[in-house]
């Protein structure tokens, strides 16, 4: 599938359709969000999240002062005007299952520009609410990559997505690249090393279960 990668820009209308999204999540969820203050304000960043729903990004987005790009999967493109949408909302398509390093190398130049990107390591949404306990390598591979720090980030609910449901979102503590202890050898090892830290930070931070603030 080609892709026109200068489409994705900055805009307007990213403001403005998370200010809408943060109006009707108010009215129709209640969300806690912890952690907001272990954002950094800039910087080369990954954010790295569990996936339930398909409105994960929009969750995380509605709390982050900060511009967050992601991959969506490519079907969600087909659609002349979803694709108009998300790529206005920063988001680009990848083929999943294929290796598709096009997004991969494109996700590395959003970070190393100093951008925030958003990456769901499980790969595709769980149908339990509990994170799954292997992410993919993909995350592993852009860290090392790109040196940049990872953000973990956890959704927690107990129950089925729908108008009424709480969910509490909690921002963990910046994980430092060098922490992943990449080497010159670039060895598979390493990146399943990584990628499982990455999961366990975000099971650590889902296991606290709600806020009870």
């Amino acid at each position: 599938m080609y892709f026109d990668y200068s489409k994705v820009t900055q805009s307007g209308t990213y403001d403005k359709i998370r200010g809408l999204v943060s109006f009707v999540f108010k009215h129709m969820y209640k969300i806690t969000y912890v952690g907001t203050e272990n954002i950094p304000e800039d910087g080369p960043l990954i954010i790295a999240c569990n996936h339930q729903h398909a409105l994960d990004p929009f969750i995380i987005s509605n709390s982050c002062p900060r511009v967050v790009h992601y991959m969506a999967k490519k079907e969600l493109y087909k659609n002349k005007i979803a694709a108009k949408i998300l790529v206005k909302l920063n988001s680009f398509p990848i083929e999943r299952g294929v290796g598709d390093m096009d997004a991969v190398n494109y996700s590395c130049k959003i970070v190393e520009q100093g951008g925030a990107f958003g990456i769901f390591p499980e790969g595709t949404r769980q149908h339990t609410y509990k994170p799954a306990p292997r992410g993919k390598s993909g995350v592993a591979w852009i860290l090392r990559e790109t040196n940049a720090d990872l953000l973990p980030v956890s959704i927690y609910t107990d129950e089925e997505f729908k108008i009424g449901t709480k969910l509490t979102v909690r921002f963990g503590k910046v994980i430092k690249n060098g922490e992943f202890e990449f080497t010159k050898a670039h060895s598979p090892r390493e990146l399943r090393n990584a990628s499982a830290k990455v999961m366990q930070a975000i099971t650590e931070l889902w296991e606290e279960g709600h806020c009870n603030e």
